[in-house]
């Protein structure tokens, strides 16, 4: 899969390619016995994914922080599909407080878990940090994915041996981990306002999806548990996440329109992912385009990974007990 194949839509070796819509890839998938929870659902490719995995009959919970949003969304995909079976719940992923209390009502409602999928997130914001005390790229991109995971994953193993149906994480990355700062993770500078670049934060946040990932395999496999773990990159999308930058990937996107897809092309990678079956197994990968493709060195860098892993379980400790 290259420069050609992403221009052209030319399908790899999975039989898809860029121009894959949502609906394309899932088609004739039943998911009827499964339900989905995805992060910021409310709208853009978050929507888009929760509107398919609606019409193939699976259960999707939406978490959103503007329930007023989801609810829209909520009511859209019904219009469409009379029969949808989707819920929401409130969650603010940069808040660890709000992850534990949506994770509380998830599990109150006594349903089982088997695929999540972490997509919500924000892109090359000005320097804040969240009510946590930490980097708000960094808290809401990966620390609260980073806990939601970690406080569901039981949930999911009961799910696996309970049904004998392979569990499914799904991490919303981005090609822009490229754009990491120098060394991947700034561990010891997270929250360093002196050195903040709004763009290099959220190529920090987006590698940290992909190692999380990586190293979540790497644990699962190693349980023996039947739940996988792979990261996306869904493509260029004009979205609500370029907010803080619209003007700027406007003129961008101008000079760069071959290189672009709809919101339906956008979330068919992460909807591939979460259902077809010939990725039955199929663990600790990145995607682009339908297709597993290789990340940068420092995605694929097993230590990095199992750093991250311990520092990220060190942060949420020293911030909650804050």
């Amino acid at each position: 899969m290259g420069i050609f194949s992403l221009v052209t839509g030319r399908p790899g070796p999975s039989g898809y390619g860029s121009a894959s819509t949502a609906e394309q890839v899932t088609e004739g998938i039943d998911a009827s016995n499964l339900t989905v929870i995805i992060t910021g659902g409310a709208a853009g490719i978050g929507l888009e994914t929760a509107r398919v995995l609606a019409i193939r009959k699976a259960h999707v919970i939406i978490a959103a922080r503007n329930m007023e949003a989801a609810n829209r969304a909520k009511n859209t995909i019904l219009d469409e599909y009379e029969a949808a079976n989707v819920d929401v719940l409130q969650l603010d992923l940069s808040s660890i407080k709000s992850i534990r209390v949506f994770v509380d009502n998830f599990k109150a409602l006594n349903l089982p878990l088997n695929i999540l999928i972490n997509n919500a997130g924000i892109m090359f914001c000005p320097y804040q940090l969240s009510l946590d005390g930490i980097e708000m790229q960094f808290a809401t991109n990966h620390i609260g994915h980073f806990l939601l995971t970690d406080l569901l994953i039981d949930k999911m193993k009961e799910t696996a041996r309970a049904t004998g149906i392979e569990g499914r994480i799904v991490n919303v990355s981005s090609v822009a981990h490229l754009l990491a700062y120098e060394g991947g993770i700034l561990f010891d500078k997270i929250n360093d306002r002196k050195g903040y670049s709004d763009k290099r934060a959220y190529g920090q946040s987006k590698l940290a999806n992909i190692l999380h990932a990586s190293e979540l395999s790497r644990r699962l496999k190693v349980e023996g548990v039947n739940i996988t773990g792979n990261s996306v990159h869904p493509g260029f999308i004009m979205t609500n996440l370029m907010k803080y930058s619209a003007v700027s990937m406007k003129i961008m996107k101008m000079f760069s329109f071959f290189l672009w897809k709809d919101v339906a092309q956008g979330a068919a990678t992460t909807c591939y992912v979460a259902l077809h079956p010939s990725l039955k197994g199929v663990s600790g990968k990145y995607f682009e385009d339908c297709n597993e493709m290789k990340p940068s060195a420092y995605a694929t860098d097993p230590l990095l990974a199992k750093n991250l892993w311990d520092f990220s379980r060190k942060l949420i400790n020293s911030a909650s007990k804050a």
